[in-house]
């Protein structure tokens, strides 16, 4: 079955739901790696991209962020030059009622007798202000930096902001 949109999933109501250990069957995260990059280096600029929106990042969103903005820095800046963290987890279980259509579905399908639903993904609930992704570079990829970060921004379903923390004055 194909996945339904992010739209589904992307506002939340009722309490958080992450305790796996008492769910059945919820697939792994996507996301692979978390930093990337060096993360031991001495770097002049630091930006991160600041969500202007709460809700639900499914992972599968985040981890095309991820690599979209990781590719670009290892290209241009290569690994030694930029540290690349991605600061949220997907901790919350979603959860699917299927509902079979077509004929002979009644027979099939319980309709919404117990639908709490089956795990079919996660997804990380974030806040207004909060930092999603941190590149930390050297002043002569700056703009690199900031253009990894543009397009990470197009992978994720909500409106964000690019700040700059530290080095404002190599993008000019």
């Amino acid at each position: 079955m194909p996945l339904r949109p992010g739209r589904s999933y992307r506002k939340f109501s009722g309490p958080a739901y992450t305790r796996r250990e008492f769910v059945k069957g919820v697939p792994p995260v996507r996301v692979t790696f978390f930093d990337m990059g060096n993360p031991k280096g001495e770097f002049d600029v630091v930006m991160s991209m600041v969500l202007a929106e709460a809700g639900q990042i499914r992972h599968n969103s985040l981890e095309a962020a991820r690599v979209a903005a990781n590719r670009l820095l290892e290209q241009k800046a290569g690994k030694e030059n930029y540290h690349l963290k991605l600061r949220v987890y997907p901790h919350q279980v979603l959860r699917e009622n299927p509902i079979v259509m077509g004929a002979g579905a009644d027979r099939v399908s319980d309709g919404m007798r117990r639908a709490f639903g089956k795990p079919i993904g996660a997804a990380a609930r974030v806040s207004v202000g909060q930092k999603l992704m941190t590149v930390s570079c050297k002043r002569e990829f700056a703009r690199v930096a900031k253009e990894a970060l543009h397009r990470a921004n197009l992978k994720i379903p909500f409106k964000t902001k690019i700040i700059v923390e530290k080095g404002q004055e190599y993008l000019q």
